[in-house]
């Protein structure tokens, strides 16, 4: 992580005093936390592998969530699930949409209270959740650390590679019936994203994951991730959306071949003004 300059220091600081107060924030105070608070000011962001996902993208990300029930697997402070959530109250009032952020490190999960605070938060490893009883939910969403962090042994209930963003697929699997993720372009099974034309390229990791936990993950509706290289606090691998409908697991084994009907080539789309995001 590289270390933040002065206005990212100061902007910072505004934040922290705003997530400080008693009050409920306002959403023009939410929005400014959102875009200030640096992930990198934590003792623990190196050991987290943190990076906090560009508002824009998750914008176009949670074009493919749907159902009341989300869980996130690594909230951050929220920035995924605030796209996500939904801003249309029932007839009670009450926001339809059940959002439950898991999210291991507390400090983060102290301002995602005060962003999102008709979320659920937990604090938990992604590897604990299992056991937590929550339920079954409608999608499963994530941007989780990414590579080859410590896992203390820990893994999936199917995948025994070596990448925390597969092991964090393979866990959803057993919560959600659907899911939408960001991951290293390596460990998706295609290549889009800063490319001039779409590429089947399942690499082995994806390759090893998919035949030991039958989930296929399939391209997003043209979101191109490199878009957003410049919104990115610290500067992450080249990543790509992708999406797993749980539903259709196939059998051990399985590995989605290139023109079959489960894939598709995404058309590049041209983008909305991403506004404060």
């Amino acid at each position: 992580m590289a270390a933040l300059t002065r206005r990212q220091a100061t902007r910072h600081l505004q934040a922290c005093e705003l997530v400080a107060l008693e009050r409920d924030l306002t959403d023009e105070e939410k929005w400014f936390v959102l875009e200030r608070w640096q992930e990198s000011a934590t003792a623990a962001s190196p050991v987290d592998g943190a990076f906090f996902t560009p508002l824009g993208l998750a914008r176009d990300l949670s074009l493919h969530v749907h159902g009341e029930r989300i869980i996130d697997l690594g909230a951050g402070i929220g920035r995924l699930c605030w796209q996500c959530r939904d801003v249309t109250p029932n007839s009670n009032g009450d926001s339809a949409r059940q959002l439950v952020c898991i999210e291991r490190n507390p400090a983060y999960a102290a301002v995602g209270r005060k962003i999102l605070p008709q979320a659920r938060w937990i604090v938990a490893d992604i590897f604990e959740v299992p056991a937590l009883g929550l339920g079954r939910f409608d999608c499963a969403i994530a941007n989780p650390p990414f590579g080859r962090l410590p896992r203390s042994g820990r893994r999936g209930p199917r995948y025994r590679g070596s990448r925390l963003e597969l092991h964090v697929i393979d866990i959803a699997a057993d919560l959600a019936r659907q899911g939408v993720f960001l991951v290293p372009q390596d460990s998706a099974p295609f290549s889009y994203s800063g490319k001039q034309r779409y590429l089947d390229e399942p690499g082995p990791h994806y390759r090893r994951f998919t035949t030991e936990t039958g989930i296929r993950l399939e391209p997003s509706i043209g979101i191109d991730t490199s878009g957003y290289d410049r919104q990115w606090h610290s500067t992450p691998p080249p990543t790509e959306v992708v999406i797993a409908d749980f539903t259709e697991r196939a059998g051990p084994g399985h590995l989605s071949r290139p023109g079959s009907p489960a894939h598709h080539r995404p058309s590049r789309v041209q983008r909305a003004p991403t506004g404060r995001a």
